[in-house]
């Protein structure tokens, strides 16, 4: 099974902006990506949780998952976000296929709650719609059991596990498993704002996180990495403390923050990203404040 090559560096999941009539700005998500790619990103991520899948059509989606390979240009992989309505998810993954994608990271179905067969059959749907090697998101209504990754370790297309539930004696039994199973599956670190809880994830055997900072500001999430990567643990603890801790802060204010607050902080870095599609809301000007506090103090620890 194919290893995705990412880099050494940070995985970038970008934002998908808008224009002022509330289409796919296409130019500005390029602008976005290979900005991403050229401050350091391991890979891309696009079309996923931070880039709003919930609110694309499949059409938009495809769109976007295009114009982030081209923008990557082969520098690192490019994967998808693909989920929701069966139907839907596997348009969006033949089309990502299309696209040049290296995968998909496969988010959770739409409303409904399987059994644990059920849930494994979604994922093995999905990447038989595209051919691809996918990331199945432990997540929501699309958690899943030890058994489960059992069964999902014999299917050749599954490459990976990212976990957003924070359960790490369970994360621990899934990579234990996959060692079981001769599999080399690569395991993700999907919590919000990840940075606070890698330290535990690496300890057992997750070394890969998903850093939603890196799209508003990649030099703050890149000096929280290379600490991390040289195993500084003081100065990790200086970001967590002065930076990312306010920003959970913060985020936990408003439902939908995760993105949101992201979203505004690419604008505050100059891109023309747009706001945020309902049922999500931006942020006040007064909380949009308080980030750009927080962005000039964490860039003041670099």
């Amino acid at each position: 099974m194919t290893v995705f090559p990412f880099a050494d560096g940070v995985l970038f999941f970008p934002v998908t902006p808008f224009d002022a009539s509330d289409r796919v700005d296409l130019d500005a998500l390029a602008a976005h990506v290979a900005g991403g790619v050229d401050a350091g990103a391991a890979g891309v991520f696009a079309a996923c949780g931070t880039g709003e899948f919930h609110a694309l059509s499949a059409s938009e989606a495809a769109a976007a998952v295009r114009v982030s390979v081209e923008a990557a240009a082969g520098r690192v992989p490019v994967l998808a976000g693909a989920g929701g309505p069966l139907g839907h998810a596997r348009e969006v993954a033949a089309a990502a296929a299309d696209a040049g994608a290296a995968g998909l990271l496969v988010m959770p179905p739409y409303l409904v709650q399987g059994a644990q067969g059920g849930v494994a059959a979604y994922v093995e749907a999905v990447a038989e719609a595209s051919g691809l090697p996918v990331i199945a998101y432990h997540r929501a209504n699309a958690a899943l059991t030890e058994q489960t990754v059992e069964r999902l370790l014999q299917h050749e297309l599954v490459a990976g596990i990212k976990d957003g539930v924070g359960d790490v004696a369970l994360m621990q039994r899934f990579v234990l498993a996959a060692a079981r199973a001769g599999r080399d599956l690569q395991f993700f670190n999907g919590l919000l704002t990840a940075e606070l809880s890698q330290t535990a994830y690496r300890a057992i055997g997750v070394p890969l996180y998903s850093s939603a900072v890196f799209a508003m500001a990649p030099e703050i999430a890149n000096g929280f990495y290379a600490a991390y990567r040289d195993g500084d643990s003081a100065r990790q603890q200086l970001f967590l403390d002065r930076f990312y801790v306010p920003l959970v802060r913060l985020r936990d204010e408003t439902p939908g923050f995760a993105v949101a607050l992201v979203k505004a902080g690419v604008r505050l870095g100059g891109l023309a990203a747009g706001g945020v599609r309902p049922p999500l809301t931006d942020p006040t000007a007064e909380q949009t404040a308080r980030l750009e506090a927080l962005l000039a103090a964490g860039r003041a620890l670099l």
